[in-house]
């Protein structure tokens, strides 16, 4: 690994077994840039890291699995999408806050106050005494996971050059792999266990250790530099990004996408959005500086984000749908269907990755990614009631793998294009469009997945000749157990009418996907730093 000369600010990080003290350097004498360690040091930050990544990558899976036993203690149903909402909202909209304060006032800090108050959330969660109080909670919690991903990601930025990244990325997928198959493994064992809340407490252990971890070597060099928190910005981002949450994820799903209050929230979204951009450009300290959008890996990085987030977190949240609906899996072993994907993810990305350190060229691999995502989008398009589980996990492979290539390929490129000092607001900002896209995609797929499935049963049932409402066929979309309950020939052609609205959905993701081949092409190749 190339390491920086003798005079730079970091000499003594390579001199110890971990990077220079917290110092506070002059804004005008040697601002330091990235201070790059040893393959052992790298490892141990990496161990502190990736605790606090796989605090964040767990939640959703851990917390979903448990809904329907919190709701049979602590009662209101009807505020139970909210569980999930408040960290979604929260979790998004304070991303790019976390980034930009993380480039003012050090990563580590910054870092360990985002695992402080996702630990402070989770105990309090778990000690709810109300569904209100675990909304409120979840919220809190959703704030400093806002942090974890991204900050870590600037982290992994200041101490390892782009050239070099690609070692590494077999360990970036380990925690979104261990996360997929360890959620709703660990959310079901646990909730019928010691019970549900101890899906919050097992927060607590894992975020001492990151602390732990990132307290004890992560030491890196902060530059004191005059600043100004651009409140008005973080006021303008935080309220479009909830406008526009609370029209996909509440307003628009219960009451009708145009209904007049649906309509408000999203002219408001559109018209906070504006102003941030204004706000933005005028900005002295910028949360996500405009400049940045001038250049041109950034933007086309950020777009290619925003797409395979739409299709990422549909598939991941639609494949087990049909796990548990159409094969009849329980939620755990759904979690394990998964690990095609998980073993595609490896594959790909620790290859990948090697290949970019030793050639140096990485925007082949998001364009074979997205293209492998086609595939496997247009495959899982033509999923039947009987189709075989080898099948669905060659599928599902192809998806990981198509993952895999992308995934950190893009972080690494769009790093490599900034300024060490936007490092935390341009890594916040890839986080923010792909939870974006997530968000978007989520609630898109949901709604043609509820309008086909009423299409779909309602043409099925005229073709058996079966009247809506015998034998209990006015099934919800989201009621698996109801349909496992179903008598026969009812309950067979409510599957397949089910498996048509879920090949529909994945094949309206193919238009997302195929677009994001064209936006990977549009990625201009730029060498990658060593030092």
């Amino acid at each position: 690994m190339t390491r920086p000369p003798a005079d730079t600010p970091s000499t003594a990080a390579a001199a110890g077994s971990v990077v220079t003290g917290q110092d506070q350097l002059p804004d005008d004498q040697g601002a330091p840039g990235p201070s790059y360690l040893s393959h052992r040091q790298i490892l141990i930050v990496l161990a502190g890291v990736m605790a606090g990544m796989l605090l964040f990558a767990l939640d959703q899976g851990i917390v979903g699995t448990a809904l329907p036993r919190i709701v049979s203690e602590l009662g209101g149903l009807d505020k139970l999408s909210w569980v999930v909402t408040a960290y979604l909202l929260t979790s998004t909209a304070t991303t790019p806050l976390w980034g930009k304060i993380s480039d003012l006032y050090g990563r580590r800090l910054i870092f360990q106050v985002a695992i402080v108050i996702f630990l402070l959330g989770s105990a309090l969660s778990g000690l709810s005494q109300d569904m209100g109080q675990l909304i409120a909670f979840r919220a809190l919690q959703g704030i400093g996971g806002g942090g974890l991903f991204a900050i870590a990601l600037s982290i992994i930025g200041d101490v390892i050059p782009p050239r070099e990244r690609g070692r590494y990325q077999g360990y970036f997928g380990a925690v979104f792999g261990v996360s997929s198959v360890a959620g709703p493994l660990l959310g079901g064992w646990l909730t019928d266990g010691p019970g549900w809340r101890w899906i919050f407490y097992i927060n607590l252990p894992v975020g001492l250790a990151a602390l732990f971890v990132t307290s004890a070597v992560l030491k890196m060099p902060v530059v004191r530099r005059q600043h100004k928190i651009d409140y008005l910005g973080a006021a303008a981002i935080v309220g479009a990004v909830t406008c526009l949450l609370l029209y996909l994820d509440w307003r628009g799903v219960g009451y009708g996408w145009t209904e007049a209050g649906a309509m408000a929230l999203l002219g408001a979204a559109i018209l906070l959005t504006a102003a941030f951009i204004l706000i933005e450009r005028r900005a002295v300290e910028p949360i996500i500086p405009m400049r940045l959008f001038r250049i041109q890996v950034f933007s086309v990085g950020n777009a290619f984000a925003f797409l395979a987030g739409i299709v990422m977190f549909g598939t991941i949240i639609f494949l087990p749908v049909y796990f548990q609906t159409v094969m009849g899996f329980s939620p755990t072993q759904s979690g394990l269907a998964l690990l095609p994907a998980i073993v595609g993810i490896f594959s790909t990305s620790i290859t990948s990755g090697q290949l970019i350190t030793r050639t140096g060229r990485y925007k082949i691999y998001p364009v074979i990614g997205a293209a492998v995502m086609t595939v496997a989008l247009l495959t899982l398009s033509r999923l039947g009631v009987d189709t075989p589980y080898w099948q669905v996990a060659l599928y599902t492979y192809l998806f990981g793998a198509g993952l895999g290539f992308t995934m950190q390929t893009i972080v690494t490129a769009v790093q490599n294009s900034v300024e060490h000092r936007d490092m935390g607001a341009a890594t916040s900002s890839i986080t923010f469009f792909r939870q974006m896209g997530g968000s978007i995609g989520a609630a898109v797929f949901g709604a043609v997945l509820s309008s086909r499935l009423a299409y779909h049963l309602a043409e099925q049932l005229a073709g058996a000749g079966i009247q809506p409402g015998v034998g209990g066929v006015a099934v919800e979309s989201n009621n698996i157990q109801g349909i496992q309950q179903l008598a026969e020939p009812v309950k067979s052609v409510v599957l397949g009418a089910f498996t048509n609205a879920l090949d529909d959905v994945f094949l309206v993701g193919v238009p997302f996907v195929a677009a994001a081949v064209i936006v990977a092409l549009l990625l201009k190749e730029q060498p990658l730093r060593t030092g």
